[in-house]
Protein backbone atom coordinates (compact mmCIF):
# COMPACT_ATOMS: atom_id res chain seq x y z
CA UNK A 1 0.00 0.00 0.00
CA UNK A 2 1.63 3.23 -1.11
CA UNK A 3 -0.70 6.00 0.04
CA UNK A 4 -1.14 7.45 3.51
CA UNK A 5 -4.88 6.64 3.61
CA UNK A 6 -6.50 3.24 3.43
CA UNK A 7 -9.72 2.22 1.75
CA UNK A 8 -12.62 0.74 3.69
CA UNK A 9 -11.84 -2.62 2.08
CA UNK A 10 -8.25 -2.49 3.33
CA UNK A 11 -9.37 -1.59 6.86
CA UNK A 12 -11.87 -4.46 6.87
CA UNK A 13 -9.18 -6.86 5.62
CA UNK A 14 -6.89 -5.80 8.44
CA UNK A 15 -9.62 -6.35 11.04
CA UNK A 16 -10.21 -9.85 9.69
CA UNK A 17 -6.53 -10.63 9.47
CA UNK A 18 -6.54 -10.76 5.68
CA UNK A 19 -4.20 -8.80 3.50
CA UNK A 20 -3.01 -9.05 -0.06
CA UNK A 21 -2.10 -12.53 -1.38
CA UNK A 22 1.22 -13.61 0.04
CA UNK A 23 4.16 -13.38 -2.33
CA UNK A 24 7.07 -15.78 -2.46
CA UNK A 25 9.58 -15.73 0.38
CA UNK A 26 12.31 -17.10 -1.88
CA UNK A 27 13.03 -16.90 -5.59
CA UNK A 28 12.85 -20.66 -6.01
CA UNK A 29 10.25 -23.29 -6.88
CA UNK A 30 7.62 -23.65 -4.17
CA UNK A 31 6.22 -27.16 -3.79
CA UNK A 32 3.93 -29.00 -1.39
CA UNK A 33 3.74 -32.27 0.43
CA UNK A 34 1.12 -33.72 2.75
CA UNK A 35 1.78 -34.59 6.38
CA UNK A 36 0.62 -37.83 7.97
CA UNK A 37 -2.39 -35.89 9.33
CA UNK A 38 -3.19 -34.40 5.94
CA UNK A 39 -1.72 -30.93 6.46
CA UNK A 40 -0.68 -29.23 3.22
CA UNK A 41 2.92 -28.14 3.83
CA UNK A 42 4.78 -25.76 1.55
CA UNK A 43 8.50 -25.78 0.95
CA UNK A 44 11.03 -24.18 -1.38
CA UNK A 45 13.70 -26.20 -3.13
CA UNK A 46 16.67 -25.61 -5.38
CA UNK A 47 18.14 -28.98 -6.32
CA UNK A 48 20.16 -27.82 -9.32
CA UNK A 49 23.47 -28.43 -7.55
CA UNK A 50 24.77 -31.75 -6.25
CA UNK A 51 26.02 -32.70 -2.81
CA UNK A 52 24.60 -33.33 0.62
CA UNK A 53 21.19 -31.68 1.01
CA UNK A 54 20.80 -28.66 3.28
CA UNK A 55 17.45 -28.14 5.05
CA UNK A 56 16.58 -24.78 6.60
CA UNK A 57 13.80 -24.31 9.18
CA UNK A 58 12.56 -20.87 10.25
CA UNK A 59 11.72 -19.85 13.81
CA UNK A 60 8.30 -19.58 15.46
CA UNK A 61 6.82 -16.22 16.48
CA UNK A 62 4.00 -13.95 15.32
CA UNK A 63 5.19 -13.66 11.71
CA UNK A 64 7.83 -16.20 10.68
CA UNK A 65 8.38 -17.83 7.30
CA UNK A 66 11.09 -19.09 4.99
CA UNK A 67 12.03 -15.45 4.47
CA UNK A 68 14.01 -15.65 7.74
CA UNK A 69 16.52 -18.02 6.15
CA UNK A 70 16.71 -16.25 2.79
CA UNK A 71 20.40 -15.21 3.11
CA UNK A 72 21.45 -18.82 3.77
CA UNK A 73 19.24 -20.20 1.00
CA UNK A 74 20.65 -17.72 -1.54
CA UNK A 75 24.24 -18.38 -0.47
CA UNK A 76 24.15 -22.18 -0.67
CA UNK A 77 21.76 -22.79 -3.56
CA UNK A 78 24.57 -22.81 -6.14
CA UNK A 79 26.68 -25.20 -4.04
CA UNK A 80 24.32 -27.98 -2.96
CA UNK A 81 20.63 -28.96 -2.89
CA UNK A 82 18.83 -26.56 -0.53
CA UNK A 83 15.36 -26.81 0.97
CA UNK A 84 13.40 -24.41 3.17
CA UNK A 85 10.25 -25.52 4.96
CA UNK A 86 7.23 -23.38 5.89
CA UNK A 87 6.03 -24.92 9.14
CA UNK A 88 2.30 -25.61 9.71
CA UNK A 89 0.44 -22.38 10.36
CA UNK A 90 3.03 -20.17 8.69
CA UNK A 91 4.08 -18.92 5.27
CA UNK A 92 2.33 -20.78 2.46
CA UNK A 93 1.56 -23.86 4.57
CA UNK A 94 -1.94 -24.71 5.76
CA UNK A 95 -3.17 -22.59 8.68
CA UNK A 96 -5.75 -24.66 10.53
CA UNK A 97 -7.59 -23.23 13.55
CA UNK A 98 -6.23 -25.93 15.87
CA UNK A 99 -3.89 -28.89 16.15
CA UNK A 100 -0.58 -27.15 16.84
CA UNK A 101 1.82 -28.94 19.19
CA UNK A 102 5.54 -29.69 19.46
CA UNK A 103 4.83 -33.19 18.20
CA UNK A 104 3.01 -31.89 15.11
CA UNK A 105 5.98 -29.76 14.08
CA UNK A 106 8.41 -32.59 14.78
CA UNK A 107 6.32 -35.08 12.82
CA UNK A 108 6.05 -32.75 9.83
CA UNK A 109 9.80 -32.17 9.82
CA UNK A 110 10.57 -35.89 10.18
CA UNK A 111 8.21 -36.77 7.32
CA UNK A 112 9.71 -34.03 5.16
CA UNK A 113 13.24 -35.34 5.73
CA UNK A 114 12.18 -38.90 4.99
CA UNK A 115 9.80 -38.48 2.06
CA UNK A 116 10.95 -35.29 0.32
CA UNK A 117 14.69 -35.03 1.00
CA UNK A 118 15.16 -38.77 1.11
CA UNK A 119 18.77 -38.89 2.35
CA UNK A 120 20.71 -37.70 5.40
CA UNK A 121 20.82 -33.90 5.33
CA UNK A 122 22.54 -31.07 7.13
CA UNK A 123 19.77 -29.38 9.09
CA UNK A 124 19.79 -25.76 10.25
CA UNK A 125 16.99 -24.71 12.62
CA UNK A 126 16.25 -21.35 14.22
CA UNK A 127 15.14 -20.62 17.78
CA UNK A 128 12.17 -22.76 18.94
CA UNK A 129 12.42 -24.89 15.80
CA UNK A 130 15.63 -26.25 17.31
CA UNK A 131 13.44 -28.11 19.81
CA UNK A 132 11.24 -29.46 17.02
CA UNK A 133 14.34 -30.59 15.13
CA UNK A 134 15.73 -32.39 18.17
CA UNK A 135 12.40 -34.12 18.73
CA UNK A 136 12.18 -35.12 15.06
CA UNK A 137 15.71 -36.51 14.98
CA UNK A 138 15.08 -38.43 18.18
CA UNK A 139 12.10 -40.08 16.48
CA UNK A 140 13.91 -40.68 13.16
CA UNK A 141 17.61 -41.32 13.82
CA UNK A 142 19.68 -41.35 10.67
CA UNK A 143 17.59 -38.78 8.79
CA UNK A 144 20.08 -36.02 9.61
CA UNK A 145 23.84 -35.99 9.14
CA UNK A 146 24.46 -32.87 11.23
CA UNK A 147 22.44 -30.28 13.10
CA UNK A 148 23.16 -26.56 13.40
CA UNK A 149 21.00 -24.49 15.75
CA UNK A 150 20.83 -20.70 15.56
CA UNK A 151 19.74 -19.11 18.86
CA UNK A 152 18.18 -22.35 20.15
CA UNK A 153 15.59 -22.29 22.91
CA UNK A 154 15.78 -24.71 25.82
CA UNK A 155 19.00 -23.55 27.49
CA UNK A 156 17.60 -20.84 29.74
CA UNK A 157 17.61 -20.86 33.50
CA UNK A 158 14.02 -19.70 33.25
CA UNK A 159 11.81 -22.76 32.95
CA UNK A 160 8.81 -22.28 30.62
CA UNK A 161 5.38 -22.90 32.14
CA UNK A 162 4.06 -26.42 32.01
CA UNK A 163 1.17 -27.59 29.81
CA UNK A 164 -1.37 -26.60 32.46
CA UNK A 165 -0.56 -22.92 31.88
CA UNK A 166 -1.30 -23.21 28.18
CA UNK A 167 -4.56 -25.05 28.78
CA UNK A 168 -5.72 -22.12 30.89
CA UNK A 169 -4.38 -19.25 28.78
CA UNK A 170 -5.06 -20.47 25.25
CA UNK A 171 -8.89 -20.61 25.54
CA UNK A 172 -8.78 -16.99 26.70
CA UNK A 173 -6.65 -16.01 23.72
CA UNK A 174 -9.09 -17.83 21.41
CA UNK A 175 -12.14 -15.93 22.68
CA UNK A 176 -14.21 -14.87 19.64
CA UNK A 177 -13.53 -11.25 18.80
CA UNK A 178 -10.67 -11.02 21.25
CA UNK A 179 -8.31 -13.38 19.43
CA UNK A 180 -8.20 -11.44 16.17
CA UNK A 181 -8.10 -8.08 17.95
CA UNK A 182 -5.20 -9.23 20.10
CA UNK A 183 -3.32 -10.64 17.15
CA UNK A 184 -3.91 -7.47 15.14
CA UNK A 185 -2.02 -5.60 17.84
CA UNK A 186 0.85 -8.09 17.81
CA UNK A 187 0.96 -8.14 14.00
CA UNK A 188 0.70 -4.40 13.38
CA UNK A 189 3.47 -2.73 11.44
CA UNK A 190 4.61 -0.86 14.55
CA UNK A 191 4.65 -4.03 16.66
CA UNK A 192 6.49 -6.08 14.04
CA UNK A 193 9.09 -3.35 13.63
CA UNK A 194 9.59 -3.24 17.40
CA UNK A 195 9.74 -6.96 18.13
CA UNK A 196 11.65 -7.98 15.02
CA UNK A 197 13.95 -5.03 15.53
CA UNK A 198 14.96 -6.46 18.90
CA UNK A 199 16.56 -9.38 17.04
CA UNK A 200 18.94 -7.10 15.15
CA UNK A 201 22.00 -5.30 16.44
CA UNK A 202 21.35 -2.61 13.83
CA UNK A 203 18.14 -1.89 11.95
CA UNK A 204 16.16 -4.69 10.28
CA UNK A 205 15.90 -4.43 6.51
CA UNK A 206 12.63 -3.16 5.10
CA UNK A 207 12.17 -6.34 3.07
CA UNK A 208 12.09 -8.58 6.13
CA UNK A 209 9.67 -6.21 7.86
CA UNK A 210 7.39 -6.11 4.82
CA UNK A 211 7.28 -9.88 4.41
CA UNK A 212 6.68 -10.43 8.13
CA UNK A 213 3.72 -8.07 7.97
CA UNK A 214 2.39 -9.73 4.82
CA UNK A 215 2.55 -13.27 6.17
CA UNK A 216 0.91 -12.16 9.43
CA UNK A 217 -2.07 -10.81 7.47
CA UNK A 218 -3.14 -13.98 5.69
CA UNK A 219 -6.34 -15.90 6.50
CA UNK A 220 -5.79 -17.94 9.65
CA UNK A 221 -2.50 -16.22 10.49
CA UNK A 222 -3.39 -15.86 14.15
CA UNK A 223 -3.97 -19.52 14.97
CA UNK A 224 -0.42 -20.88 15.37
CA UNK A 225 1.05 -17.70 16.95
CA UNK A 226 -1.64 -17.67 19.65
CA UNK A 227 -0.67 -21.23 20.58
CA UNK A 228 2.95 -20.05 20.66
CA UNK A 229 2.04 -17.08 22.88
CA UNK A 230 0.28 -19.44 25.30
CA UNK A 231 3.64 -21.24 25.68
CA UNK A 232 2.26 -24.60 24.54
CA UNK A 233 4.93 -25.13 21.88
CA UNK A 234 7.86 -25.14 24.32
CA UNK A 235 9.11 -28.35 25.93
CA UNK A 236 9.96 -27.95 29.63
CA UNK A 237 13.53 -29.03 30.37
CA UNK A 238 14.24 -29.38 26.65
CA UNK A 239 17.99 -29.66 27.21
CA UNK A 240 17.60 -32.98 29.02
CA UNK A 241 14.41 -34.26 27.40
CA UNK A 242 15.36 -33.46 23.80
CA UNK A 243 18.91 -32.24 23.21
CA UNK A 244 20.67 -34.72 25.51
CA UNK A 245 19.42 -37.56 23.31
CA UNK A 246 21.37 -36.24 20.32
CA UNK A 247 24.57 -38.14 20.93
CA UNK A 248 25.24 -39.73 17.54
CA UNK A 249 25.62 -36.69 15.27
CA UNK A 250 27.60 -33.44 15.33
CA UNK A 251 25.67 -30.45 16.68
CA UNK A 252 26.62 -26.77 16.49
CA UNK A 253 24.87 -24.03 18.46
CA UNK A 254 25.37 -20.48 17.16
CA UNK A 255 24.28 -18.29 20.04
CA UNK A 256 25.44 -14.95 21.36
CA UNK A 257 22.55 -12.90 22.72
CA UNK A 258 18.79 -12.90 22.19
CA UNK A 259 16.21 -10.43 23.51
CA UNK A 260 13.66 -13.13 24.29
CA UNK A 261 15.67 -16.08 25.61
CA UNK A 262 19.01 -16.66 27.26
CA UNK A 263 21.67 -19.35 26.90
CA UNK A 264 22.86 -19.59 30.51
CA UNK A 265 22.92 -23.40 30.51
CA UNK A 266 24.39 -23.85 27.03
CA UNK A 267 28.11 -23.75 27.82
CA UNK A 268 27.74 -26.30 30.60
CA UNK A 269 25.66 -28.53 28.34
CA UNK A 270 28.26 -28.35 25.55
CA UNK A 271 31.04 -29.16 28.02
CA UNK A 272 29.18 -32.37 28.98
CA UNK A 273 28.42 -33.45 25.39
CA UNK A 274 31.52 -33.87 23.23
CA UNK A 275 29.55 -34.00 19.96
CA UNK A 276 28.29 -30.45 20.63
CA UNK A 277 30.07 -27.15 20.00
CA UNK A 278 29.19 -23.47 20.31
CA UNK A 279 30.06 -20.29 18.41
CA UNK A 280 28.96 -16.83 19.45
CA UNK A 281 29.57 -14.63 16.35
CA UNK A 282 29.36 -11.61 18.63
CA UNK A 283 27.54 -9.37 18.44
CA UNK A 284 24.30 -10.85 17.18
CA UNK A 285 20.79 -10.87 18.62
CA UNK A 286 19.46 -14.11 17.15
CA UNK A 287 19.50 -13.54 13.38
CA UNK A 288 23.21 -13.57 12.45
CA UNK A 289 22.41 -14.83 8.94
CA UNK A 290 21.03 -11.35 8.20
CA UNK A 291 23.65 -9.12 9.82
CA UNK A 292 26.73 -11.35 9.85
CA UNK A 293 26.29 -13.63 6.87
CA UNK A 294 30.01 -14.14 6.07
CA UNK A 295 30.74 -15.12 9.67
CA UNK A 296 27.67 -17.37 9.81
CA UNK A 297 28.62 -19.12 6.59
CA UNK A 298 32.22 -19.53 7.81
CA UNK A 299 30.97 -21.06 11.07
CA UNK A 300 28.69 -23.50 9.23
CA UNK A 301 31.32 -24.44 6.63
CA UNK A 302 33.92 -25.01 9.33
CA UNK A 303 31.49 -27.12 11.33
CA UNK A 304 30.60 -29.28 8.33
CA UNK A 305 34.25 -29.65 7.30
CA UNK A 306 35.25 -30.72 10.81
CA UNK A 307 32.41 -33.20 11.06
CA UNK A 308 33.29 -34.75 7.71
CA UNK A 309 30.15 -33.64 5.86
CA UNK A 310 29.84 -32.86 2.18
Amino acid sequence: MTGKTRTATEKTADRKGRGAPLGEALDAPRLQFKSADGWQIAYYADTSASGRPLVLVHSVNAAPSSFEVKPLFEHYRSQRPVYSLDLPGFGHSERRPAGYSPQLFADVLARFLEQVVGQPADLVALSLSAEFAARAIGNKPGSVASLALIAPTGFSQRVPPGPGFGRIVHPILKTPGLSQALFNLVASKRSIRHYLGQSFVGEPTQEILDYAYATAHQPGARHAPLVFLSMQLFTPDASDRLYAKLTDLPVLAIADRDPYIDFERLDDFVARHPNWSRQRLAPNMGLPQWERLPETVAALDGFWAKSGDR
